[in-house]
């Protein structure tokens, strides 16, 4: 009862090709498939152009507690 049949997703192809029309779909997923592509290079572009860390360069914040009472 709570799975879908191969009947229920045909009906929902259906009316996705009705709604879409045939040439819509596939120019859609192509332009996902753009984004995706996008977005891993901007990715791999950002890990490109971090600045390496700097040997003995690390900060550390020391906190001292006031000890007046």
């Amino acid at each position: 009862m709570g799975s879908l049949s191969i009947w229920h997703w045909l009906i929902v192809l259906a009316i996705a090709l009705l709604l879409f029309g045939r040439g819509k779909i596939p120019e859609l997923m192509g332009d996902v498939a753009k984004g995706i592509k996008s977005f891993k290079k901007g990715m791999n572009d950002d890990e490109d152009t971090t600045p390496p860390a700097q040997a003995g360069a690390s900060r550390t914040v020391e906190h001292k507690a006031d000890e007046t009472k």
